[in-house]
Formats: C-alpha cells, sequence, structure tokens
C-alpha cells in the first residue's frame, strides 16, 4: 500500500508575526482595515504580500496592477534570493531604524523599503534582458518613491535606506551586504563615460544624508561617509571619511558602522 502523505504548510515565524501586527492594527484603528487586508492579512506570505504592494503602488493607466503584479509574481517564482533579500532589507530596517516599531511598517509605509523591493525585482528583469520593462520598474519607482537606482546596479541584502528621498545609484555602481544610507545620497559617475564609472561600497558601509560618491571608486567594508561628504578617492577599510573633497578624519569607531547607526564624529570611545 502506498502511504499518505501529509501536507504540512511550513511555518513562516517573520509572517506570522506580520499578520500579527496587522491584526492588531486593524483593531487599534478600524479605518485601517481595508488597506492592511488588501495589503497584508488577504495574503498567504511575504511573497504574495509584496507583490501586491508593489504593483499597487507602481500601477498607472498606463500599466495595470494586474499585469505588474504577474510580473513580480514571475520574478519571485524564478528567483527565491528575490525574497531571501526581501526579508534581510525588511530586518535591517526593523533593527536601524529607531521609527520603525513594527515588522508591519515597512511594508506599509517606508518608500525605501518599497523601493528596494521594486529594485530587485527591475534588476531580475535587466539580468533577464527584458530592459525595457526593467526601465518602466525603474521610472515609477523615480516617480513614487523618489529614488533613481538604475537596475543593472548590482546591491546586496540587508539594505536600509532611511527616507529614500532623492536617491541615486548609477548603473555600474556595486553595493554589498548591510549597507545603510540616508536620503540625497549619489552613487554617480563623474562625467560622460561609458564604461564602469561608478563606485563599489564594500559590506557594512554607512553612508550619511546628501553624501555624493563618484566615480569608479571603492568604499572599503565598515567605513562610514559623513553627512554631505564628497567621495573623490578610494576609502580604505573601517575609516571615516568628511568633507568636500572628502578626506579621512579617524577610525569608523565600531566594528558595523552601519548597524549601529552613529553619524557623530570626534567622540570619545
Amino acid at each position: 500500500m502506498l502511504e499518505k502523505r501529509s501536507h504540512v504548510t511550513p511555518v513562516d515565524p517573520v509572517w506570522t508575526r506580520i499578520t500579527s501586527e496587522a491584526q492588531a492594527a486593524v483593531e487599534n484603528e478600524p479605518l485601517m482595515g481595508g488597506l492592511v487586508h488588501a495589503c497584508i492579512l488577504h495574503h498567504r506570505s511575504l511573497g504574495r504580500a509584496l507583490s501586491y504592494r508593489i504593483s499597487a503602488k507602481l500601477c498607472s493607466n498606463e500599466m495595470s496592477m494586474m499585469v505588474l503584479r504577474e510580473v513580480v509574481d514571475e520574478a519571485y517564482a524564478d528567483d527565491a534570493t528575490l525574497i531571501e533579500a526581501a526579508r534581510a532589507d525588511l530586518m535591517a530596517v526593523y533593527e536601524r531604524d529607531p521609527a520603525c516599531h513594527r515588522l508591519l511598517q515597512p511594508i506599509l509605509y517606508f518608500k525605501g523599503y518599497q523601493a528596494m523591493q521594486t529594485y530587485r525585482v527591475a534588476h531580475w528583469l535587466w539580468r533577464k534582458g527584458r530592459h525595457d520593462l526593467a526601465y518602466f520598474f525603474q521610472m515609477r519607482s523615480s516617480e513614487i518613491f523618489g529614488t533613481d537606482i538604475h537596475p543593472a546596479a548590482k546591491i546586496g541584502k540587508g539594505i536600509m535606506i532611511d527616507h529614500a528621498h532623492s536617491i541615486v545609484i548609477g548603473e555600474t555602481a556595486v553595493v554589498g551586504d548591510n549597507v545603510s544610507m540616508l536620503h540625497s545620497v549619489t552613487l554617480g559617475g563623474t562625467g560622460k563615460e561609458e564604461e564602469d564609472r561608478h563606485p563599489k561600497i564594500g559590506n557594512g558601509v554607512l553612508i550619511g544624508a546628501g553624501a555624493k560618491v563618484l566615480g569608479n571608486i571603492s568604499v572599503g567594508r565598515c567605513s562610514r561617509i559623513a553627512a554631505g561628504s564628497v567621495v573623490l578617492q578610494d576609502v580604505p577599510a573601517c575609516k571615516t571619511v568628511a568633507g568636500i573633497p572628502a578626506k579621512i578624519v579617524g577610525e569608523a569607531g565600531c566594528d558595523q558602522p552601519s548597524i549601529s547607526m552613529d553619524h557623530m564624529l570626534g567622540k570619545d570611545r
């Protein structure tokens, strides 16, 4: 006789917590019920919820939500690392942003998190050779979230973009894992070069608000770039740079500046 196998749905503690937070949000504010049910409680997984949220935010008269959702679902089904990165980004925001008190918040409200997940689908499209659709995702992310991230850029996981307004990341930029940056950061070029022309940011780097990192230069792991700085030369690992043009002003001050989120310079440690 054939043994009957039971099909047990794996328990996802992260998604369980998110749905619990969603239920509590509706109880506390019933007027939020429609939004919370549509974005969270009507879905069975983080991937399904993100697919809905991204397509709902990006849809327009030019591209329907249904079409966009099919694209996002296809991306998530094809590449499981997209959801892995989305989870890592979610935990990065929760752990590093003092304004984030629930896992629910980035999915519903934080445009930095939503923009990163939009970029990840756009990058998947780019790798599949579907460049025009990738450009559409980039365009809509710029219009909706105020972030302009080229779909060809290579960005790791565990990324936290706080506030996220006016973020620019160029075509040949590379960003490592566990990087944190604030608003108005530019990872750009220095002219009209057409080859490898954008910065390479190492793991664990903290980039302050308004910082500009320009050209095909390297920023070493676990370094800090002070707010408002203009970085035009390589930055060694575990250093702090500041100024226009930026110069080394000290050590990074801790092992993981992108996690500590300490932007203060000249402190006794």
